[in-house]
């Protein structure tokens, strides 16, 4: 069923995520998928968004991931007040996946995490919550040991599990992977 998510102008953006969302591989911070989003919608707007980019190289979405110890960061369970929460959002996206698909996390484990995320942001604020897929990937082997667990059947079997989760938490979900055409 079709219907408006979210109908005022958004005055926020924050972009929770890894080095995809932080702007990993990019030729400059600005050409990221989150620069560019928040200029598409400043676009549509009589006001510009404003971006908070809380993208982390190599960051997973909970401290009970396994590659937790190997990121080196605080995990997206850590960082809500911080990096999200603070900031008051009316648009956050959510973009986990990848790193934990390529560090082993189980994917059970994986949803259960990232609805916990959800049902945190949601007891302070309501953003509309958009939750995209892992995008698609060649190199399972970048990164080295312990990132080395994934496929594309695996990125599949996630971007299935996340859309099972922004189902049932009412969030917007992105396919990446169909998208890109896999």
């Amino acid at each position: 069923m079709k219907r408006d998510w979210h109908a005022e102008e958004f005055g926020v953006l924050v972009t929770l995520g890894e080095s995809t969302t932080a702007g990993g591989w990019s030729s400059s911070r600005e050409r990221c998928w989150a620069s560019r989003l928040a200029a598409l919608i400043s676009d549509v707007q009589s006001r510009p968004v404003r971006l908070v980019n809380s993208g982390i190289g190599a960051n997973v979405i909970s401290t009970r991931s396994p590659c937790y110890p190997h990121s080196g960061k605080p995990a997206a369970t850590e960082r809500l007040q911080k990096h999200v929460l603070n900031h008051q959002p009316d648009l956050l996206v959510i973009s986990y996946g990848l790193n934990d698909a390529r560090g082993g996390t189980p994917l059970e484990l994986f949803q259960a995490e990232m609805t916990r995320v959800i049902t945190t942001v949601r007891k302070t604020i309501q953003p509309l919550i958009v939750l995209p897929s892992p995008y698609y990937m060649t190199d399972f082997g970048a990164g080295g040991q312990p990132w080395t667990k994934a496929n594309l059947e695996i990125f599949h079997r996630y971007g299935r599990g996340i859309a099972e989760v922004a189902r049932k938490q009412d969030c917007l979900f992105v396919d990446l992977l169909a998208a890109s055409g896999h």
